[in-house]
């Protein structure tokens, strides 16, 4: 079987991590073959860690003009997203991109129409639905483990933003920045996995004095197609360890998904209690269920259709209106049947 051609555009956290953490597990599946950053100090420094010899680029566009590839990663900052996949995508190239999709909904909109005129597998770095706590609490769902759920709580409170160690440019900006964009996004995606659509959303934004600045205090309601509501807490202000959390209140007991991977559960009789979360048959991580799919196996992935929902309802919630915005005309696809209730 020949290895996958595949390149990293982007060498920041996730290029780096996809380069020296995710890659090496698959050596004998995909061939890393180029990688690009604008500053090229950064790519001698990360090729002196490597054990592969990739070729080097500052220029994206080049790399894609020259260098013959199975598939491209897509680690660059969201206002590059657009450029890079449209470029590979005119070339038959397979897209793997970082979270979000793009850096508007229109972008995101054409995303979706370019990868499906290519005909080429494309797939958002979502991979949060699949970790083996989320998957825990999914199966405990469906058991109506607490009965019928009444509402939620969504918590991403910070003790600063950005988070001391992913400084960047762009990371606290008010136009690609903010903890609702990096984390919010995940959180959203994986409700809309497991809990259906949300069609409306009602937010309350405040935003630091500085107009370059992303949003410092975020409260806002996101509703569920079966009106169950979500309540969201956000700041960058939080006292304390930060806290990236769901809570989801059932009519029989509470489960609450702690910074990301802590599950707990409890009983009208019991207060909560740790759930014991089984990681040993995970699908993860990502890359593994892309190498299977672009070798004619079996795979799960969340393509730019997933993307492209999950920023209708980040866009709706960064862009206040007058009370609840309903955001069902703008949702691709139908949801409804991965519903929990």
């Amino acid at each position: 079987m020949n290895k996958l051609k595949m390149a990293i555009i982007g060498l920041g956290v996730m290029g780096r991590n996809m380069m020296h953490r995710l890659l090496p597990q698959y050596d004998e599946k995909i061939e890393l073959v180029a990688i690009c950053d604008s500053d090229e100090s950064s790519l001698y420094r990360e090729i002196a860690e490597a054990a592969a010899r990739p070729q080097l680029y500052t220029d994206y566009r080049q790399l894609l003009d020259e260098v013959p590839l199975d598939l491209v990663y897509i680690a660059v900052p969201p206002s590059l997203h657009y450029d890079v996949a449209r470029n590979a995508f005119e070339k038959g190239i397979h897209v793997f991109c970082e979270k979000p999709l793009a850096n508007s909904l229109s972008e995101a909109r054409s995303l979706v129409e370019l990868a499906e005129k290519a005909n080429r597998l494309h797939a958002v770095h979502f991979s949060f639905p699949l970790e083996p706590a989320v998957q825990k609490l999914q199966g405990l769902l469906e058991e109506q483990a607490i009965g019928s759920i009444q509402r939620m709580e969504l918590f991403l409170e910070f003790p600063q933003w950005p988070r001391a160690w992913q400084q960047n440019p762009w990371i606290s900006s008010r136009h690609q920045g903010g903890y609702l964009l990096e984390v919010g996004i995940h959180w959203i995606q994986m409700i809309q996995q497991m809990f259906g659509p949300i069609t409306h959303v009602k937010s309350e934004i405040e935003f630091p004095p500085d107009a370059n600045q992303s949003e410092s205090r975020a409260k806002a309601v996101l509703r569920l197609h079966n009106e169950i509501e979500i309540h969201l807490s956000g700041t960058d202000r939080r006292e304390g360890e930060e806290r990236v959390s769901l809570v989801v209140y059932g009519d029989e007991g509470i489960l609450a998904l702690e910074n990301w991977d802590n599950l707990y559960r409890s009983s009208r009789e019991t207060e909560l209690q740790p759930v014991p979360v089984d990681g040993e048959d995970s699908m993860l991580p990502i890359l593994k269920q892309i190498i299977q799919i672009l070798n004619g196996e079996p795979g799960k992935i969340y393509d730019f259709y997933d993307g492209y929902n999950a920023q209708v309802v980040l866009e709706a919630l960064r862009n206040p209106g007058e009370g609840f915005t309903d955001v069902r005309a703008q949702l691709l696809g139908d949801q409804s049947a991965e519903v929990i209730l």
